[in-house]
């Protein structure tokens, strides 16, 4: 008969002493999990849209590339105890909004000027960290027999347009520059994606919106008539990059990190040898490499994605602010310039040599300083 070496007796435990000792391993497993997810601090971000088909990208803004590209991920890949949670809405900056104030977001990432701007007046408690986009254009896209040719010929139709978002304050002054008002049309409130879906059926006669349209003009099913590209510059829209009071006073040093993240995807969307790259990264949104080509056709990468907080894109949430409060979207003043907080931008482009890589543009938007990126685009071109 085999009898088992004395070695073997002494290291192999008896059966119920096995259970035992699992029974303790599983207790002590109890006993740590938690404690070790207690200690996870986890970043939690909300994207303002979504794409076609509620697909979780964004796009046409620097905070998007971050989340394609996984920059945030990758600050904090070493980090076991730092979690990066994105949440993208459907309802877009109001429904961000309404996820920070019942306290399930630190982060507005992208978030368009109004609806922030409506935040603020309601209490609020955000800063602005870093712009997300700026001067992004709106169109105005009508049914190809609509007879609508341009602005003027809105008044009496029916156009839709997403209420409570960025769009809605830009709309506003594309009309008055045509001597029209809100009262002039007979306005839908859809989101983007029934707004799509009504202009290819044609039950509207109009709508506005973003570059969403570009790829039905160019499938003939709808006709863009009118973009911001062509008008003033300052009938654009602006997003920023949100962070809420309360997780920068805890967190500051992970709020640095986080717009540090945001710069190196910024950078690295705005040069220009990575254009189709950007491109095709904005297309897991749904939305066809095609209409981004269009879009920012004559715009330069860095007129976009730059997220340098300047003397214009503080003006324009100024001059939203006074706007909204004229179309009595805001009960009371709303003081802008406290909003910003732009040391941790500026600390992290001293870390990355970048203070002086994107251009910097006065309050009516004459460019007071030329970026190094553009100089050195110019040298290679």
């Amino acid at each position: 008969m085999n009898t088992p070496s004395l070695r073997n007796r002494r290291t192999a435990p008896h059966p119920a002493r096995r259970s035992v000792i699992a029974l303790a391993a599983f207790a002590l497993g109890l006993a740590v999990a938690p404690a070790a997810f207690a200690d996870q601090t986890v970043i939690r971000l909300g994207y303002p849209g979504v794409g076609i088909d509620n697909r979780p990208y964004g796009y046409s803004d620097n905070v998007s590339v971050a989340h394609i590209g996984h920059f945030i991920e990758d600050e904090f890949k070493n980090d076991p105890d730092v979690k990066v949670e994105w949440t993208f809405f459907r309802g877009a900056g109001p429904a961000v909004n309404e996820a920070i104030a019942n306290g399930q977001l630190d982060f507005g990432a992208g978030e368009g000027d109004l609806p922030s701007i409506v935040a603020r007046s309601k209490g609020l408690k955000t800063k602005i960290v870093l712009a997300a986009d700026t001067r992004d254009p709106i169109y105005l896209a009508v049914k190809p027999d609509s007879g609508i040719k341009t602005i003027d010929d809105l008044k009496g139709r029916k156009v839709a347009q997403f209420r409570g978002t960025n769009l809605q304050i830009a709309t506003d002054r594309v009309l008055e520059a045509h001597g029209l008002t809100e009262r002039d049309i007979k306005f839908i409130n859809l989101d983007t994606g029934n707004t799509l879906a009504a202009l290819a059926a044609g039950d509207i006669d109009g709508a506005f919106g973003g570059p969403e349209f570009l790829d039905l003009d160019r499938r003939g099913i709808v006709k863009v008539v009118y973009s911001t590209k062509n008008d003033d510059p300052a009938f654009g829209r602006q997003a920023s990059l949100l962070v809420t009071e309360d997780f920068e006073a805890k967190h500051p040093d992970l709020t640095a990190r986080v717009v540090k993240a945001v710069v190196k995807a910024a950078q690295w969307a705005t040069d220009e040898a990575n254009r189709e790259a950007v491109f095709a990264g904005w297309t897991k949104s749904g939305i066809p490499v095609e209409t981004f080509r269009a879009d920012f056709t004559g715009n330069r990468l860095t007129d976009r994605l730059s997220p340098i907080i300047d003397d214009f894109f503080i003006a324009r949430y100024r001059a939203q602010a006074e706007r909204a409060k004229a179309y009595k979207l805001l009960r009371d003043d709303v003081d802008v310039d406290s909003w910003f907080e732009p040391k941790y931008l500026n600390q992290a482009l001293a870390e990355l040599k970048l203070q002086d890589y994107w251009p910097r543009y006065d309050a009516n938007g004459k460019k007071i300083a030329t970026g190094t990126v553009e100089q050195t685009q110019a040298a290679t071109q």
